[in-house]
């Protein structure tokens, strides 16, 4: 398995680059279809009084879909350790799910006659909450009149483009990337879904039913 190893703002030892080979070893045995390992070293410093610390950042390629996990600490190499931990679990999770669903199938099945998605917790946002949103009988945070731009929460936002694919796949997707939930574009309906983990093996989408805006209200 090919390994590239990147640094921003933090040199990258002999000693490191031997460390990532050993561990390389231990995810190319979970995933063998594997082809690169991308690791990526970030060093920050805080000011404040506050300690440095350092990012690593590994990202699997191969065939299907792109495996990543990150941790932080103000050792590399503990950094390193935590975030192998952390892509094994992953690793594991999606082969013990693929595991538990040929041994137990169940889980989403659409029926084409009926057009229905069963197996599957599906709560799809009503077009009243949607209108409802969109005219703000929904509580929302404002800034107030002497800090217009003020917000008690930090939010980031990201761009993606969108994806179709199966609830099947959305909830494969999510499980490799680690994360508790997924966005997507579900292929038979085209309707914008997330997909997002409840107890266990059990997962749950919510779906929007409409796309078109909402009717106007008089004032």
């Amino acid at each position: 398995m090919e390994t590239s190893i990147v640094g921003v703002g933090v040199g990258i030892t002999d000693r490191f680059r031997a460390v990532v080979e050993e561990k390389v070893a231990r995810i190319e045995h979970l995933a063998p279809r594997a082809q690169r390992v991308e690791v990526k070293v970030t060093h920050r410093a805080h000011h404040n009084g506050r300690m440095e610390d350092d990012t690593v950042e590994l990202t699997v390629v191969g065939k299907g879909p792109i495996v990543r996990a990150e941790a932080k600490d103000g050792d590399k190499f503990t950094a390193l350790d935590l975030s192998v931990d952390k892509l094994s679990e992953q690793l594991r999770r999606a082969k013990d799910k693929r595991v538990d669903a040929r041994n137990h199938p169940r889980g989403a099945k659409f029926e084409k006659g009926s057009g229905e998605i069963s197996g599957l917790d599906v709560q799809p946002a009503s077009a009243e909450m949607l209108r409802a949103v969109a005219t703000g009988e929904v509580p929302v945070q404002v800034g107030s009149e002497e800090e217009p731009d003020y917000t008690p929460v930090v939010i980031r936002t990201k761009e993606f483009h969108p994806e179709w694919m199966s609830v099947e796949e959305a909830v494969d997707r999510m499980e490799l990337v680690g994360h508790d939930f997924f966005l997507f574009v579900n292929a038979s309906t085209d309707h914008p879904s997330v997909v997002y983990r409840r107890k266990g093996w059990d997962y749950g989408v919510i779906s929007l039913t409409t796309q078109a805006a909402p009717e106007a209200v008089a004032s």
